[in-house]
């Protein structure tokens, strides 16, 4: 460990302390805790269909049980392919219970990304519903005996549905979830679960390969916990049982299931779920229901700014808004509490720390463009480029490096990428940027290539081997470029082959709609004659961002 104090400990908020005690246990226990503390309160409200905290308890231990009748327990692991529903809580604890690990698909997600997180994972159980596409989808991957099992929530349980619901097919490998579960009977003891138990694999990537698996234990998420209460509790943030949280980001991804689900079942608060983000539905919420916290990504903030009449509306309810997923544009912040009155706070974290980071303190001015302080328990610094062990002084730019009790042991049957993942205790981010005297961190760029489109992780290799397919295309690079409500969003640089008569953006995307998510699609197709290379003759993107850059700064001088 570094000496103490650290640089960030003189910025923290009067009453917040670094080294604050950080108790660690399990995720059902931790529910188990809720349940007796707050039984009679309403832990999620899902159109406007409210279930208590013993009633979720009820519904995980119905499942845990059923989940263990059909063999999944103790060195299994679950796939949960779901919205926001209330089937993910109820699945998602009860896996755990079973002492099963989950690993969340996103609904986003391509098939052959489905495929490989199935087949990495080990999951031969998936927990979906009938919404939309999902079922279908989810047939498919059966069908390819890519799992045994699909068990399906109906989601006419909770009322008529606003949106297209498949029919449960009669047929081998299909279970109605009311079917699954019913019926089953608690075992005589339930399975050990103990903090050092992988709780959740939650597939993250990279610039190379396919997306792989970051472990996130029973006491990396319950520490997270603890962190949050520190920091929170320290400024006088931590309103127990008090609060009305909006659940609008996805649980599916680590910003939420951390900092929503997992939070405010520990804090005994009740979370309005939402199945999607919509503004006047969080208006709602907000106006009607006097929502207190709104958890989003630089989307949602822009899409509120962008609503017509949000300056008149009556927003009185909110104590806290913040903002998570990716960078939040400094002007994004300033325009939401010109229009609104309410502070808007950013923070930093990854799928490999469970969400915690750094955060900016929740009142007072801070500097512009931080991402914040190290909280609690956490350590940061900065180190050189090519010499990961050599750490920089304040303001020289190199590479974040973290350690913590919330950040992941490694990666899922990834023993070479776990070893160059971290030094001397230390993760290696990717992130690069700095650090100044008092301790507040900055980003500059990313050491990797990925793309934060509208909050979800964007990996241009796994693009770019998607596009090479297209039996027109000799080369082809990703790049992320500025777009205006995703923050960022994929513009693909093609080469065709000789003779090729070329294609539009449009083709492209209907080319490319069952190999990539929408997160990931294009929005953006250039044909060049060639594409930049490096002195060795590898293709390089430095001189396409650079001609991107250069055109960003032409168009801001035209409209100036």
């Amino acid at each position: 460990m570094a000496q103490r104090p650290f640089p960030w400990e003189k910025s923290y908020p009067p009453g917040v302390r670094w080294d604050a005690p950080m108790a660690v246990g399990t995720l059902p226990a931790m529910l188990d805790e809720a349940a007796a503390s707050f039984n009679g309160k309403t832990a999620i409200e899902y159109r406007d269909r409210e279930i208590g905290f013993a009633a979720l308890r009820e519904q995980a231990e119905r499942a845990a049980a059923a989940f263990l009748r059909a063999g999944i327990g103790p060195g299994t692991t679950l796939a949960l392919y779901l919205p926001n529903t209330p089937y993910h809580p109820f699945a998602f604890f009860g896996g755990l219970k079973a002492g099963a690990r989950i690993t969340h698909l996103s609904p986003l997600d391509a098939e052959r990304e489905l495929a490989h997180k199935l087949t990495d994972s080990g999951a031969r159980t998936l927990v979906t519903t009938n919404i939309g596409a999902l079922l279908p989808t989810a047939l498919r991957l059966l069908d390819a005996g890519l799992v045994d099992r699909v068990i399906v929530g109906d989601d006419a349980a909770w009322g008529p549905a606003p949106h297209p619901t498949t029919a449960v097919p009669a047929r081998a490998g299909v279970v109605a979830w009311d079917r699954f579960v019913e019926g089953a009977a608690p075992p005589p003891e339930w399975p050990a679960v103990t903090p050092s138990d992988i709780a959740v694999l939650q597939y993250t990537g990279g610039t190379t390969g396919l997306p792989k698996g970051a472990i996130l234990t029973h006491a990396n998420l319950t520490s997270a916990q603890a962190i949050y209460d520190a920091w929170q509790g320290g400024q006088g943030q931590l309103r127990v049982g008090q609060e009305k949280v909006i659940g609008v980001l996805p649980l599916f991804h680590v910003y939420a299931l951390t900092t929503v689900l997992l939070r405010h079942i520990r804090l005994g608060n009740e979370i309005l779920l939402r199945l999607r983000f919509d503004v006047e539905t969080t208006l709602r919420d907000i106006e009607v229901k006097r929502a207190t916290i709104f958890n989003g990504v630089p989307t949602m903030w822009i899409a509120l700014c962008n609503h017509p009449g949000i300056e008149t509306r009556d927003l009185s309810s909110l104590t806290r808004c913040s903002s998570g997923g990716a960078p939040l544009p400094v002007e994004v912040a300033e325009r939401f509490e010109r229009l609104t009155g309410h502070a808007l706070r950013g923070g930093w974290g990854m799928t490999e720390t469970c969400s915690p980071g750094a955060a900016l303190p929740v009142s007072g001015p801070v500097p512009t463009g931080a991402i914040g302080l190290p909280l609690p328990g956490i350590e940061m610094d900065v180190v050189a480029l090519d010499d990961p062990r050599r750490r920089l002084a304040p303001r020289e730019i190199g590479e974040i490096r973290i350690r913590g009790p919330n950040v992941t042991p490694g990666y899922w049957n990834r023993p070479e990428e776990t070893a160059a993942a971290f030094v001397d205790g230390f993760f290696l981010t990717g992130d690069v940027g700095y650090m100044d005297e008092d301790g507040y961190f900055y980003l500059v760029d990313r050491k990797k290539d990925m793309i934060i489109s509208g909050g979800f992780n964007v990996y241009p290799q796994m693009i770019e081997q998607a596009i090479y397919e297209h039996p027109q295309v000799e080369e082809v690079l990703v790049i992320g470029v500025p777009d205006a409500y995703r923050g960022e969003a994929a513009k693909a640089f093609v080469k065709l082959r000789q003779g090729a008569p070329g294609f539009t953006l449009e083709e492209l995307q209907a080319f490319l709609a069952d190999k990539v998510g929408r997160h990931e699609m294009p929005t953006a197709l250039e044909f060049r004659p060639s594409l930049p290379r490096t002195a060795v003759g590898k293709l390089s993107k430095v001189e396409l961002r650079e001609e991107e850059r250069r055109k960003r700064q032409e168009q801001v001088r035209r409209s100036a």
